[in-house]
C-alpha cells in the first residue's frame, strides 16, 4: 500500500472515531457520516475494522457501556435511565441488558460498589500503578473554563508503554517544524480504570500557539471541547499516573458531589514523563465536572 493511501484511510479512520466519541450522547446515523465523509458505507465499515480491530457497531456499543460506567459511579443523583439516555440508549431494558453482558452486573449492582472490584482488576494490570506510595488525599483542584483548543494528533491504542513511542513520533513532529510555542496533551477518551488498559483509547495531542506552524498533512486535527473542569496540578513517576485517575474518579468525584459528563478528561504536560529520562511527570489533570 502506498504511503499516500495509508495517511488517507488512517485519517478516515480517525475521523470515524473521533465522531463516535462526540455523538456518543445521540443516535448515530452511519449513513449520514457516509455522506459527510464522501465515502460508501462498506468501504467505510472496511477501513475502519482494519484500523482497530472491531466494526463501527461493535465500537459505538463498547463506548457507549462504557461511557455510561463511568457516569453510574460519578453521577449519584442521576437514575440510571437518565445515564443510560445521556449515553445514547432510547430502551433502559436494552441498555440494562448489554451492561450485564459487558460488565457480569447489573448497573444497579454496579453503582453500589461493584466498580471497586472490576476497577481493582484492572489496576492489576499495571506493576508500576500497584508499586506506587503516592497519596492524593489532600489534593484540592482549581475549577476553570477552559476554552476550545485546536489540536493535531496521534491516536495510540492501549494505555501501556507503547504511548512513548507515540510521544516519539509527535516530537519528530514538533522538531522537524521548529514548534517553539506549543502544549501537549493527552486526551483521554476511556477512563483506564475501568475499560482493560489495552483497550483504552489514548490519544496525544499538540496544542501549537499558532496551528499555521504545523506544516504536516500527516496527521488529523480536532477540536478539544470547552467547558467547565476541575484541574488538578500534580508531579510523580509514570505509576502514580494510574493510581491518580482511579483516586479522581473513585474517591474524589463520588465525596465531592460534583458529576462528571460525557467530554473525557485531559492532561496537559509541564513535563512528559513518556519523553523524560526521569520517567516524571508534571501536569495539570481536567475532568469535566458539572453541579
Amino acid at each position: 500500500m502506498k504511503k499516500d493511501t495509508l495517511q488517507k484511510r488512517t485519517k478516515i479512520a480517525n475521523d470515524i472515531m473521533y465522531y463516535i466519541y462526540t455523538h456518543i450522547d445521540t443516535h448515530i446515523d452511519i449513513e449520514e457520516l457516509s455522506f459527510d465523509l464522501q465515502i460508501s458505507k462498506f468501504h467505510m465499515h472496511r477501513i475502519f475494522k482494519e484500523a482497530f480491530g472491531k466494526n463501527i457497531y461493535e465500537s459505538i456499543k463498547s463506548i457507549r457501556l462504557q461511557k455510561a460506567a463511568n457516569l453510574l459511579l460519578t453521577n449519584r443523583y442521576s437514575t440510571i435511565s437518565n445515564i443510560a439516555n445521556s449515553c445514547g440508549y432510547s430502551s433502559q431494558s436494552s441498555f440494562i441488558k448489554a451492561f450485564k453482558q459487558r460488565f457480569e452486573m447489573s448497573p444497579k449492582q454496579w453503582r453500589n460498589y461493584g466498580y471497586k472490584e472490576y476497577s481493582n482488576k484492572i489496576l492489576q494490570q499495571s506493576q508500576r500503578a500497584l508499586q506506587s506510595t503516592a497519596d492524593f488525599s489532600k489534593l484540592t483542584p482549581n475549577i476553570v473554563k477552559m476554552p476550545t483548543q485546536d489540536s493535531f494528533y496521534i491516536r495510540n491504542k492501549g494505555y501501556n508503554v507503547n504511548v512513548k513511542e507515540t510521544w516519539q513520533k509527535l516530537q519528530t513532529l514538533i522538531l522537524n517544524s521548529n514548534l517553539k510555542e506549543y502544549k501537549q496533551i493527552a486526551l483521554l477518551h476511556d477512563n483506564p480504570t475501568i475499560t482493560p488498559l489495552n483497550e483504552c483509547q489514548y490519544i496525544a495531542c499538540i496544542v501549537p500557539k499558532n496551528k499555521n506552524d504545523v506544516k504536516s498533512d500527516r496527521l488529523p486535527s480536532f477540536k478539544i471541547a470547552e467547558g467547565v473542569y476541575a484541574k488538578f496540578d500534580l508531579k510523580g513517576k509514570h505509576g502514580d499516573m494510574l493510581k491518580f485517575i482511579h483516586w479522581v474518579y473513585h474517591e474524589w468525584l463520588v465525596k465531592s458531589e460534583y458529576e462528571t459528563t460525557t467530554k473525557p478528561s485531559f492532561v496537559v504536560y509541564n513535563k512528559n514523563n513518556f519523553l523524560s529520562e526521569d520517567n516524571e511527570f508534571d501536569i495539570s489533570f481536567y475532568v469535566s465536572i458539572k453541579f
